[in-house]
């Protein structure tokens, strides 16, 4: 019985664990299922949440579209209103006229004579003479196209921001210039949107930055800031203008409702302090996320009463401060500053004054950020104009920073995105002369561009080259001893990555600043190829230095030298290398012009043309001397 009992007892067991087991997994599979039940509740909630929201976008999209009907309407109405009222206007206008034309006609002058006359013969036979004179009629008034209204409002772009004033006077002597035309664009960085409380000046540094927002009032940001909201809010230390006085003395109730109306949407504010002592707009900036100075002196006094403080100088702005001549070209002789800027000149009209002289004698004591804004619209500064010393100082005033390099520090600084188009550099060189290589490749390793790139398609001795600079990612690629240069060229660029692609000439000299140099031109240029038009060159047998079109600098024109091309990629991959050796870059010139591509021409240093002979260079360029050209053209 004993073992009979044990095996009851063990199945007994098994069937107590299966059921156990069963409870445990129904347990489980309640849990489940009211774990799904919640979701299911969750989610039916969040539905009739969703459509609830979805009832009130459709009529929040039905009150929209019905005020812009009624908007419509209403300009509609508007627009007949004008049109009534200026055809009333043109009426009155002709009545008028006619009432005028009546008193001047003889018969009407006429009856005032004898009018006037009756009993005086004297005064009637006068009256009568001066009758019979022909008397000159009105003009009859023209009806006036009523323009309408969105359009008149809305000037064409950067029509605010252009040269109006056209005479200067020097020494009693009246001159006529032709005004700088600003740029209205691009933006640096498009993605970005700030509302900015500037004077004049700086709006001009930063109003190619990003999109800017100005003009708004104490009384009206609240209607003007929701069209797009601004991801920053800068307010500099204006002295001019609605805000002036919200930002000296106690802060007015108008900064501190826009500064309330910022935080409420997570924007962030800047306080930046360019004028004035720092005691006037301490008490404003303490209300701003961040405060800066474009006065180093002042920054510890910044620090001491507000706590904080960060330097952010002016800088030269590329779009406005450039090289690029006024037409007509310069007046030949030395300014004073206050000959150049006489009285108080719009921004833009200084833009032009700067570009007018052979040069500007600056007194003691002139603003740095001034002499940095002369000295990069290549006018000297001094009294002795030299074209190499100019140059000198315009590189020297861009490498101290431009006012997107002190941008990109702001925003990082702030917590912004400070992201924006590159100018990378990929060098191409097409060698066929294995003894060209040694100098070719030199040329490129003391470059101080933004170079990432060296494509070189060559010959066997370019592989493993000592030479091929460090640093940088270089493609070798041996060449087919029966290809045309272009062919090579266009082997290269299949292979480039850089923004920009430079084609060097292995047979040229190349200074260490040529494509520092070149590269600039897209900074302020609209072009998508530059290089040089004028340039030196030396030719080995004849022993000469050459200086050929010295008027074309800082220009645009059909074409430049083969040997100096920078180009964006994507629009040099459109237009490929012609399939030829000799004249390549002539038949690439001329595509260009057909396709309606600037092409841009910048200064004569940093390069030689190198040839044992040229026949038509030597007819059509100007003798400098006989000697090397490296100390006329490298500096």
């Amino acid at each position: 019985m004993a073992p009979q009992r044990l095996s009851e007892d063990n199945v007994a067991g098994g069937e107590l664990d299966s059921t156990r087991r069963a409870l445990r997994e129904a347990l489980a599979q309640a849990e489940r299922t009211a774990e799904l039940a919640r979701a299911l509740d969750a989610t039916q909630a969040r539905l009739s949440e969703a459509e609830q929201l979805g009832e009130e976008l459709r009529a929040a999209r039905e009150k929209l579209a019905a005020a812009e009907q009624q908007l419509a309407a209403e300009r509609t109405q508007a627009a007949k209103l004008r049109r009534d009222l200026a055809e009333q206007r043109y009426q009155t206008e002709v009545a008028n006229w006619k009432l005028t034309s009546m008193k001047v006609a003889r018969w009407s002058r006429l009856g005032d004579a004898i009018k006037t006359g009756r009993g005086n013969p004297v005064r009637l036979a006068r009256g009568l003479r001066g009758a019979t004179r022909p008397a000159k009629r009105p003009a009859a008034p023209k009806r006036q196209n009523v323009a309408d209204a969105k359009a008149a409002a809305a000037p064409a772009p950067g029509a605010a921001f252009q040269a109006t004033s056209t005479t200067r006077v020097v020494a009693g002597k009246s001159f006529k210039l032709k005004p700088y035309r600003v740029p209205t664009g691009p933006n640096t960085r498009p993605h970005l949107t700030v509302a900015a409380v500037v004077d004049p000046h700086a709006e001009a540094l930063l109003r190619y930055e990003w999109r800017q927002t100005t003009g708004f009032t104490p009384a009206d940001f609240h209607r003007v800031l929701p069209a797009e909201i601004p991801h920053m809010l800068l307010v500099e230390s204006v002295t001019e203008g609605p805000w002036a006085e919200e930002v000296a003395g106690e802060p007015g109730e108008g900064l501190r409702a826009l500064l309330a109306w910022c935080a409420e949407r997570g924007i962030r504010t800047v306080f930046w302090h360019t004028k004035g002592e720092v005691a006037d707009y301490a008490a404003a900036a303490k209300l701003f996320e961040r405060v800066f100075t474009a006065d180093a002196g002042s920054l510890s006094r910044w620090r001491e009463v507000v706590g904080q403080g960060e330097l952010l100088g002016f800088a030269v702005q590329p779009r406005v401060h450039n090289p690029i001549p006024l037409a007509g070209g310069r007046f030949d002789r030395v300014l004073t500053l206050a000959e150049l800027l006489p009285g108080s000149l719009a921004y833009p009209d200084v833009l032009t004054s700067y570009r007018w002289p052979r040069a500007v004698d600056c007194p003691p004591g002139t603003e740095p950020w001034r002499l940095a804004e002369i000295a990069a619209c290549g006018t000297p500064i001094g009294t002795v104009s030299e074209d190499r010393r100019t140059h000198q100082t315009l590189r020297k005033t861009y490498a101290a920073g431009t006012m997107t390099e002190r941008v990109d520090a702001l925003l990082d600084r702030v917590g912004l995105p400070s992201h924006r188009a590159t100018l990378t550099i990929s060098i191409v060189l097409a060698v066929r002369d294995p003894a060209q290589l040694d100098a070719a490749l030199a040329q490129v390793a003391h470059q101080t561009g933004d170079v990432r790139q060296l494509v070189v398609i060559g010959p066997a001795e370019a592989e493993g080259h000592p030479l091929l600079p460090k640093g940088i990612d270089v493609v070798v690629r041996l060449a087919d001893p029966g290809a045309t240069t272009g062919a090579l060229l266009n082997r290269a660029l299949d292979l480039c990555e850089g923004d920009l692609v430079a084609v060097m000439d292995p047979r040229d000299l190349y200074g260490p600043h040529y494509l520092t140099d070149l590269s600039r031109a897209f900074l302020y240029s609209s072009a998508d190829i530059v290089g040089k038009a004028a340039y030196y060159a030396h030719l080995a047998e004849a022993g000469v230095t050459l200086l050929r079109q010295p008027e074309a600098e800082y220009a645009y024109l059909p074409e430049i030298a083969g040997g100096t091309l920078l180009a964006r990629r994507t629009v040099l991959r459109g237009l490929g290398f012609p399939d030829l050796t000799e004249g390549w870059d002539e038949v690439l010139m001329r595509q260009c012009r057909t396709d309606g591509i600037k092409v841009f021409s910048t200064d004569r240093f940093e390069y030689v043309c190198v040839r044992d002979e040229d026949p038509g260079l030597l007819s059509s360029a100007h003798l400098i001397e006989y000697g090397p050209a490296e100390p006329h053209a490298l500096l």
